[in-house]
């Protein structure tokens, strides 16, 4: 999914530190005083026109900009598409990103210009990889009455950023069963569950439903930091209470984690991962670069419809007298640099 915004954020992402393990926390982090939990709010981002889905986004914002090379995180949804017109996205670029499209209800179709052509379903995960760079188009289609689900970015590498090419990779993960509830595992590793999906950083990313009452505990990766998006229920993260659309960050360090629903209705939510990203980054609108100069190249070659990008074919939108191709919008008056992001531990005050 493009960001749409008319005046992007100027998100400029820098590296993560490693931090050691970390400490017990006090009655602000958790209610077992045990991993400490911050809690990272949505903000409302409309994308489009006036019939505009409205996405939950929780990455990245200057709380924190970043779960290890994850990057950005709308959710969106249970949208009825007759009220909200559905998803349309005409084409658009990126450059140095992989999108990660993961839904629960409805269905996209997507067209790249690696001649990569899908249709996006609940419970299978889509990446596409931007290498130098690519662009693609998205479509909720016609049979979707109702739309929900997560768009998600990573950041790739500066080693692998020009020389990762146009990919894209499909994967179904068999359902990982545990008492009170389920899981798939569709990037990294998690309950004995492994993605075969390529990613170019170690990635976590899973999809947990638990019945009403049920409880998790899950051996983790102690090098990543994690986040838990919850999509629904009343559920907990380390007896921290996450609201529905929230992101609850837990820093590295942590070998185990504990997830609850405590309430009467069946919750899910998403839990992400990663070693912290150690390069500094800057991110605006769709691009991300390394230094403002790349950041304003690229925008340049994006109108002047650049080979970098190459050209989509198979977008039927939903409005024929529609846009085929997003414009970039205008680059903010200041030089765009990289800004620190918070040590990889959750901050609790």
């Amino acid at each position: 999914m493009t960001n749409l915004d008319a005046r992007p954020d100027e998100m400029e992402c820098g590296a993560g530190g490693a931090g050691g393990p970390s400490g017990r926390a006090g009655e602000a982090g958790s209610a077992a005083g045990r991993v400490p939990v911050e809690i990272i709010t949505s903000r409302d981002v409309p994308l489009g026109g006036p019939r505009a889905m409205t996405v939950k986004r929780t990455l990245p914002q200057r709380q924190r900009s970043m779960i290890g090379a994850w990057c950005f995180v709308d959710h969106y949804g249970p949208d009825d598409v007759s009220l909200i017109g559905g998803m349309d996205v005409p084409s658009h670029p990126h450059t140095g990103l992989q999108t990660v499209s993961w839904l629960f209800e409805g269905a996209i179709t997507h067209h790249d210009s690696g001649d990569n052509h899908a249709v996006v379903r609940p419970g299978e995960v889509n990446l596409m990889t931007s290498g130098a760079g690519i662009c693609h188009t998205e479509v909720s289609t016609q049979d979707t009455t109702v739309l929900h689900g997560v768009q998600l970015w990573t950041v790739l590498p500066d080693e692998h950023r020009e020389t990762s090419g146009r990919r894209f990779d499909h994967y179904v993960p068999e359902p990982v069963t545990f008492s009170g509830g389920s899981a798939l595992v569709f990037m990294g590793s998690l309950l004995g569950s492994s993605s075969p999906v390529s990613t170019f950083s170690p990635l976590l990313g899973a999809e947990i439903r638990l019945d009403p009452g049920a409880e998790l505990t899950m051996d983790v990766d102690p090098t990543f930091e994690h986040g838990l998006l919850v999509d629904a229920g009343d559920l907990t993260l380390e007896g921290v209470r996450v609201e529905p659309t929230q992101l609850a960050y837990t820093g590295v360090g942590e070998r185990s984690l504990t997830v609850r629903n405590t309430g009467a209705v069946p919750g899910r939510a998403l839990l992400i991962g990663g070693t912290p990203f150690e390069e500094q980054i800057i991110m605006w609108w769709n691009f991300i670069g390394r230094t403002h100069g790349e950041i304003a190249r690229y925008r340049q070659e994006w109108e002047d419809h650049s080979e970098r990008f190459g050209h989509v074919d198979g977008y039927i939108g939903h409005d024929p007298q529609g846009l085929t191709r997003l414009p970039a919008p205008t680059l903010p008056g200041t030089t765009l640099r990289p800004r620190a992001t918070p040590e990889a531990r959750a901050r609790t005050d």
